[in-house]
């Protein structure tokens, strides 16, 4: 049998206790016995073991035990008190040893540790059951102000008035704009804490409570970073546990994304630099719909092709529904019957059957920039504000799985164009 080679990193009088019952099997070597967590993961990174058992101790967050994880290193936990169990669980640590466990318990959660290891990476997390949980709305489109964050806002402002409870999330970390879009202040960044909260395993429904800002009856927001240096604090391993607590919190979560959806940290030198576009990427695997906004001008539907393709090659959110959203639609930058002529460009050059214009609307958009609300609040006759009130019955129709009603209503709004369809 291989010996199993253990990083240990326990703080307390607990680590010489564990060190001699590990050292002490035939099969198991400590290899390290780690100061702090910056060391333990030096040595896991230098493939100096397999197995690292940790305690409480500071900075040791999802972050960290995420890049233990893709070391291939199984993470076991050692604590020094039940809240500390508590945490250590709180944190993703599966296997969390009890509180003064006995010799014999130790070695086999080692043992079993190590198997697990050998054979195979662990299982992916089990899906949670849909029952309860509200949709997530990821709202994404390329460089050249299409209009993401217009789309957004008014989107989650027409979910919440058709009594759907939204929350409204900014992970924009170019250039993040919901918190100005509904008027608030930057200095409430609900995202980044909620982010700091799920690396400490602190993330629960009250946290949500303290940051979600109430806008409207039924809508509240969680505002984006307000520097664009502060974009290391939404990182992917800290967003991914978010995303499903939101949508348990809420019938509907709409998330504002950044434009970039390269993966360019991946292919760097250094594979464990945090990635800018990981928020955005998180958001698009998580997303029961996405919805894809291009800016209706030559440039505008080129750029949209092209990360229409990027989505495809990715192969993230291809079990979620796809809407294709073209704003600022009119004549004199596409022609006459500017609808049809978008509509045909991209069922050419990108496949896409299905388009939904959104009117160019300045004076409305103006008004509502100028006063910090939504079209719905200050233009909703305004022909940007119908059409996306269309667009948010569609979308509530199909997260709560009855299209049907709701293709019948956009349908006489007119608010659709593909094939066959007339506008």
């Amino acid at each position: 049998m291989t010996v199993l080679t253990v990083l240990l990193a326990v703080r307390g009088a607990a680590e010489t206790r564990l060190a001699q019952s590990l050292d002490g099997h035939p099969d198991i070597a400590v290899t390290r016995r780690c100061a702090d967590l910056a060391e333990t993961l030096a040595a896991a990174h230098a493939g100096l073991g397999r197995v690292a058992v940790v305690s409480d101790q500071p900075h040791l967050d999802r972050d960290s035990l995420a890049q233990l994880g893709q070391a291939g290193v199984v993470v076991i936990g050692a604590p020094s008190t039940i809240d500390a169990a508590d945490h250590l669980s709180a944190l993703g640590i599966v296997e969390v040893l009890p509180v003064a466990a006995d010799e014999s318990a130790i070695i086999e959660t080692v043992l079993a540790a190590g198997d697990r290891s050998a054979s195979c990476p662990p299982p992916p997390p089990v899906a949670p059951d849909p029952g309860g949980r509200g949709a997530l709305i990821a709202v994404c489109g390329p460089a050249g102000a299409p209009g993401r964050t217009t789309v957004a806002v008014n989107l989650a402002a027409h979910l919440a008035a058709a009594g759907v409870r939204t929350l409204c999330a900014d992970v924009d970390t170019y250039g993040g704009a919901v918190a100005h879009a509904f008027g608030l202040l930057d200095e409430a960044p609900g995202m980044a804490a909620l982010a700091r909260a799920s690396l400490a395993g602190a993330l629960r429904d009250d946290t949500i409570e303290r940051y979600a800002v109430s806008v409207a009856p039924g809508l509240r927001v969680l505002g984006g970073i307000s520097r664009p240096d502060r974009w290391p604090e939404l990182s992917r391993s800290a967003l991914e546990p978010v995303w499903e607590r939101l949508a348990s919190h809420a019938g509907a979560v709409v998330v504002d994304c950044g434009f970039c959806l390269e993966e360019d940290e991946d292919l760097a030198y250094d594979t464990l630099a945090p990635q800018r576009n990981g928020a955005t990427l998180s958001a698009l695997s998580a997303a029961d719909v996405v919805v894809v906004v291009g800016r209706a001008e030559p440039l505008g539907i080129e750029r949209l092709v092209l990360t229409l393709q990027m989505l495809d090659d990715s192969g993230r959110a291809q079990a979620a529904r796809r809407l294709v959203v073209v704003n600022r639609v009119r004549e004199s930058v596409v022609g006459p019957r500017p609808h049809q002529a978008v509509a045909d460009a991209l069922r050419r050059f990108a496949g896409v059957e299905q388009v939904w214009p959104i009117p160019d609307d300045p004076t409305a958009c103006d008004v509502a920039t100028l006063a910090g609300r939504t079209l719905r609040e200050c233009a909703p006759r305004s022909a940007a504000s119908r059409s996306l009130a269309a667009l948010a019955e569609e979308i509530a129709g199909a997260v709560s799985g009855e299209p049907g009603l709701s293709q019948a209503r956009t349908a006489r709004a007119g608010a659709r164009v593909g094939p066959g369809m007339r506008h």
